[in-house]
C-alpha cells in the first residue's frame, strides 16, 4: 500500500499552536510505576456512574469487575491490580472535581509492572467471532473511548437497524500538543490496532474503514501502511494523511476532513452512518476480545519541560498523578501547571492524588515560561473585536458573544448562540490578543445550564 505522506484534507478552523512532541516521540512504551495504592472511580465515562459490587476489605483479583451499572449507556469497571479493598470513598476527579472511587491496597507479592504481550494477527482467525460476541465481549471488558470522551464503545459500534454504519474512521491524529502515546500505540503495535479496526469493523457492519492521521506522524503512517500490506483482506482499510492542524483530531473535524460531510448541531455521527473510534480503543478492543483483558491499563505520556525523564508509560488506571511524577524523576523547575491531558483541552488539577482513568492520555507539567508570562501575570483587557476567535473557531460559533453572555447571566442569549455545541478546544482563547479566557467561561456556562437541566449534580 503506497500512501502518500503529505496530507491535503482539513477542516476549516483552527490553530497551530507549538507540536512539543519531541520530549517524548521517540521514547517507547515502558512499563509504569509499581504502585502501592490505586484508586479506580466508579465514574470513567459518559453515562451513569457504575455501582461499586465490593465493600471495604474485601480480596480483589486482577481484571476483577469491582462496579457495574445497569443502564444502557454506561460502563463497568474493574482492578488493575490483586490486592484488598481499603475504602470505597471520594477521590479529586480531573471531571466531576469529587467522585466515588474503589481504593485499593495493592498485593505487592503477587504484582509487578506490567507490560503487555503484543498480540498478533496471525494465529487470529476473525470469522470465529460473530458481531454479537465483538459487542458482549466489549460490554464485559468495559471499554470507552480513550481518546477523551468516554463513550461506552458497546454503544457506538453496537449495529442499530434503524441507523445503519456504513464509515468507520479511526481516530490516529493525536492532534493535542505534548501528547504521544497513540503515536506511540500505532508504531509499536500496528498490528493489535488494525486488528482492533478489523473487529470493529465487523461489529458494527461498516462497509468502508479510514485512518486518518496527520502528516506529521510519517512514521505512524508507514508502520500501519506496512501492516496493512501484510494482509490481503486488509486492503479495504484506507490511510488518509490529514494536514497538521489542531483540532483535527475532534471527531466533527474529522468526518469533514475525510468525508466532507458535516454532522448537524445536536447531532452525533451514527445518525449520519459514520463510526469513530480512537487508535488505543481499537487497541483495547483486541486485547478485550483475543486476550479476554479488560480495561485495566492504559498507556500515558507523563511530558513537559519540567518533568526530569519525560515518556510514554503502560498504567494501571487508578495510579495517582503523583505516582507517575516521582516515577518519572519528578520535577526539575518549578512547574505552574499540572495538567490531566494537554494544554489546550487539558483540565489543570490540585490534587497530585488525583487518579488515572480510561480516558487519561497525558499529565502535562507546564511552566511559566511555557503558559507566558504576559498571560500568566497580566489581567485580561478588554475585547478589541478582532475577530480571531471566529476565524479560529471549528465550529464557526461567535466564542466572543458566548463568553459575554455568561459574564454576565444572559444563559438565554449563550442558548441562542449554540453553546452547547461548543466542543471546548480552546482555540478560541489561544489566539486572543486580548487573554481572555473565552473557553473558561463557555464552559462554565455549560456547567451551569447543566446543572440547572439537571444532567449534573449541583
Amino acid at each position: 500500500m503506497d500512501v502518500d505522506i503529505k496530507g491535503k484534507m482539513t477542516f476549516r478552523g483552527g490553530a497551530h499552536p507549538p507540536q512539543n512532541k519531541k520530549l517524548t516521540k521517540d521514547k517507547p512504551i515502558l512499563p509504569g510505576p509499581a504502585v502501592k495504592q490505586v484508586a479506580v472511580m466508579l465514574s470513567q465515562h459518559i453515562g451513569a456512574p457504575c455501582k461499586s459490587m465490593v465493600q471495604k476489605n474485601d480480596i480483589v483479583a486482577a481484571g476483577q469487575r469491582i462496579g457495574e451499572s445497569d443502564a444502557y449507556v454506561s460502563a463497568a469497571v474493574h482492578s488493575p491490580v490483586n490486592g484488598k479493598v481499603k475504602e470505597i470513598a471520594l477521590r479529586s476527579h480531573p471531571v466531576h472535581g469529587r467522585s466515588m472511587a474503589i481504593v485499593i491496597d495493592v498485593d505487592a507479592e503477587t504484582n509487578a509492572p506490567e507490560k503487555p504481550d503484543l498480540i498478533s494477527s496471525e494465529n487470529v482467525d476473525l470469522d470465529r467471532y460473530s458481531s454479537e460476541q465483538i459487542c458482549d465481549v466489549v460490554s464485559q471488558a468495559g471499554l470507552v473511548g480513550m481518546g477523551g470522551a468516554g463513550f461506552p464503545t458497546r454503544v457506538k459500534i453496537e449495529p442499530n437497524p434503524r441507523l445503519p454504519k456504513k464509515v468507520l474512521i479511526i481516530n490516529g491524529c493525536e492532534c493535542e500538543p505534548y501528547i504521544t502515546c497513540d503515536y506511540r500505540l500505532m508504531i509499536e503495535r500496528a498490528d493489535q490496532v488494525i486488528t482492533g479496526i478489523e473487529l470493529a469493523k465487523k461489529a458494527s457492519g461498516c462497509e468502508r474503514v479510514f485512518i486518518g492521521i496527520e502528516d506529521n506522524k510519517p512514521k505512524a503512517i508507514e508502520a500501519m501502511a506496512d501492516m496493512l500490506k501484510k494482509t490481503p483482506a486488509r486492503q479495504n482499510i484506507k490511510i488518509v494523511p490529514l494536514k497538521t492542524k489542531y483540532p483535527q483530531g475532534g471527531e466533527r473535524q474529522l468526518i469533514k476532513a475525510v468525508l466532507g460531510k458535516d454532522i448537524p448541531t445536536g447531532a452525533i455521527p451514527p445518525m449520519v452512518g459514520v463510526v469513530v473510534l480512537n487508535v488505543a480503543t481499537a487497541s483495547a478492543i483486541t486485547e478485550a476480545v483475543i486476550s479476554n483483558k479488560p480495561l485495566t491499563h492504559r498507556v500515558v505520556t507523563v511530558t513537559g519541560q519540567s518533568i526530569a525523564n519525560p515518556g510514554n508509560f503502560y498504567v494501571p488506571i487508578g495510579t495517582s498523578v503523583g505516582d507517575m511524577i516521582e516515577f518519572c524523576g519528578g520535577v526539575t523547575q518549578k512547574s505552574a501547571k499540572v495538567v490531566m491531558g494537554g494544554p489546550m483541552m487539558g483540565i489543570a488539577i490540585a490534587d497530585l492524588e488525583t487518579p488515572i482513568t480510561k480516558t487519561s492520555g497525558a499529565i502535562t507539567l507546564l511552566t511559566k515560561e511555557q503558559i507566558g508570562r504576559a498571560k500568566y501575570k497580566s489581567h485580561k483587557t478588554a475585547c478589541i473585536h478582532c475577530g480571531r476567535c471566529l476565524d479560529v473557531c471549528p465550529e464557526h460559533l461567535n466564542p466572543t458573544v458566548l463568553a459575554h453572555a455568561v459574564r454576565k447571566n444572559l444563559f438565554d442569549v449563550a442558548q441562542q448562540y449554540y453553546i452547547s455545541a461548543c466542543m471546548e478546544c480552546g482555540c478560541c482563547s489561544y489566539v486572543c490578543p486580548a487573554n481572555i479566557e473565552l473557553t473558561g467561561h463557555i464552559k462554565t456556562g455549560k456547567i451551569y445550564l447543566a446543572r440547572e437541566n439537571k444532567r449534573m449534580p449541583k
